[in-house]
């Protein structure tokens, strides 16, 4: 089966509008401003679909939807914006609980009905949804539960963010299709010539990326002897405008390298701030005195930053049989939007898509966090995976002399 690069925009067209629409549809019920930020399609494995919204509560609404396409769609909104709207839309409502659940019915049953009327007028076709269920859950909770009969280990997740204007407040749509439905429906008419990728080599090359992220959290704990684990894998596809909003307005510290070979492009290691110190410290021969970054923080960042990157572009590598280099790597302390802009930009010359590549590493015993990104060529991607062999989808460690050249 396979997908080609126009499809994905389209898909991802599509789910933006729909999220334009169902955001336009809240704001004239409820007078609340609201924009649509970041649509993407994310191949993700299952046991991750829903990790960024951990630690917040959640209430909404959730449609299963049948026809040419089968599956579900999640409106979820944070507890607190939750009560804002239905008290705009039934003032008083939200001190109420029967009030202010049918509030919520009611304004997710308007938004997620246009949202899936796009799919059907593009599809040509029906699309039923059944009428909304309320929910109230705790991060991924919130989200519906693999089908039992789907034996697919990654899933295709179309979400967009919708952020509240005036409020720092964000809410999402989660559309989370029967793997099969979408594959043999809306894929399998894409050519095998062109810009045409496998999926089953998609797949294999996010499980490359989860390979070269915990063999990147090994390299770490080698350095900082801080117990490191490889969390959330995911390879995402955007319009490259959208690239920088996906890193958001925090602040990091980091490294940035230039990658070549096949495929090419640029790969970032991002610290937070206070992860930046816990780890750089770790890595010192003596106790610093200041929890500020200094220069011998900074030093000790670029050079975890580049045993990092060495390890994740290594196992690339080795899987595709390939030279892929980088160069040395340059740190980074700003804004997130602000150090992918310009990488963006350079990307953005040969493509108006692109594929995201993201991994996240934790340790379950101090304040320590990390972020991997890669922003691949779009054209050398489609290369590396037309050679990759599925079978060495394993073969990812790098040794310690790779890794130290």
């Amino acid at each position: 089966m396979n997908v080609d690069i126009q499809s994905l925009g389209t898909f991802n067209q599509l789910a933006h509008e729909g999220a334009q629409q169902a955001t336009a549809s809240m704001a004239q019920m409820t007078g609340i401003d609201a924009s649509v930020d970041v649509t993407k399609i994310t191949l993700v494995p299952r046991a991750d679909v829903g990790e960024e919204l951990k630690g917040t509560d959640f209430v909404g609404v959730q449609f299963d939807f049948d026809g040419v396409m089968q599956g579900e769609t999640v409106l979820a909104f944070d507890a607190d914006s939750a009560d804002t709207m239905v008290e705009a839309l039934v003032p008083g409502g939200a001190s109420d609980d029967a009030m202010a659940q049918s509030g919520v019915e009611e304004i997710g049953n308007i938004m997620m009905s246009g949202f899936i009327d796009g799919w059907a007028d593009y599809l040509g076709a029906t699309i039923d949804h059944s009428p909304p269920v309320y929910i109230e859950k705790s991060g991924a909770d919130v989200l519906p539960e693999a089908p039992e009969h789907d034996a697919h280990d990654q899933v295709f997740v179309f979400k967009s963010e919708i952020e509240w204007v005036s409020e720092s407040v964000n809410f999402y749509i989660y559309m989370l299709p029967e793997y099969e439905s979408l594959t043999e429906t809306m894929m399998s008419n894409a050519d095998t010539d062109g810009d045409a990728i496998p999926i089953d080599k998609l797949e294999t090359f996010n499980e490359m990326t989860e390979s070269g992220t915990e063999q990147a959290a090994s390299n770490v704990e080698m350095m900082t002897g801080i117990e490191t684990e490889a969390e959330v894998t995911q390879i995402s596809f955007a319009p490259i405008t959208d690239v920088p909003k996906q890193i958001g307005t925090d602040t990091y510290v980091g490294t940035v390298v230039e990658f070549t070979g096949v495929p090419s492009g640029y790969l970032l290691v991002l610290f937070d701030e206070a992860s930046a110190v816990t780890v750089a410290e770790a890595m010192m021969p003596v106790e610093m005195d200041s929890d500020e970054l200094t220069d011998q923080h900074k030093a000790a960042i670029e050079e975890l930053g580049n045993i990092m990157t060495s390890g994740f572009v290594d196992g690339w590598a080795n899987v595709l049989q390939t030279s892929v280099d980088h160069t040395p790597p340059r740190l980074v302390h700003d804004m997130g939007q602000a150090i992918v802009d310009p990488l963006a930009a350079q990307v953005g010359q040969h493509q108006e898509h692109a594929f995201i590549i993201d991994s996240e590493m934790h340790t379950p015993d101090v304040d320590f966090a990390a972020e991997i990104h890669a922003l691949p060529n779009e054209k050398e991607l489609r290369e590396a995976l037309e050679d990759l062999d599925v079978e060495r989808a394993d073969k990812t460690d790098a040794s310690v002399e790779q890794i130290f050249e």
